[in-house]
């Protein structure tokens, strides 16, 4: 059973300036924050830096694993993130599978718009076990929401 979720924000802030944020893992901690966290190697605190190392990009291969915790304290998941594609200054494509998840898909776009920046977010995520489908959508939905809201404080929202 695949879920899809959609999520966008307009943002006061230059499209590079929102780029430099979302593609560094303290930017998804700040999103995630203060209730969720990510943990991940220091070579990775920046999504470019799986491009500028020794070995290419491989679509799907994961690059290091993430424990997914709540308040820092007590562990929800184990994620192995990898990106399909890294667009810098446009967004990803994120591949990835946890301990939960089957699949889970993460593609974040960037687009200029009058004033700032439109963040989009499309998630599709395939729980392993169908019964946990309906509290994994509900979480994962507000979870997001969260981040957006976030976003839209961190840089303030494009009046308009």
């Amino acid at each position: 059973m695949s879920i899809r979720l959609n999520f966008s924000s307009d943002v006061a802030a230059p499209v590079d300036t929102v780029w430099r944020h979302i593609s560094s893992m303290a930017g998804a901690n700040y999103e995630l924050g203060p209730w969720v966290t990510m943990s991940y190697p220091q070579r990775y605190a920046s999504i470019e830096g799986a491009t500028a190392g020794a070995e290419p990009l491989v679509p799907g291969r994961t690059l290091f694993h993430s424990w997914i915790m709540l308040a820092r304290l007590i562990p929800l998941d184990r994620h192995a993130l990898g990106f399909d594609r890294i667009l810098p200054g446009e967004g990803f494509e994120e591949r990835s599978h946890s301990w939960s998840q089957r699949v889970w898909l993460h593609h974040r776009r960037l687009s200029a718009i009058a004033g700032g920046t439109r963040v989009t977010d499309i998630l599709e995520f395939e729980p392993r076990l169908a019964l946990f489908a309906p509290s994994l959508r509900f979480i994962i939905h507000t979870l997001f929401q969260h981040r957006h809201r976030r976003l839209r404080q961190h840089f303030g929202e494009v009046s308009g």
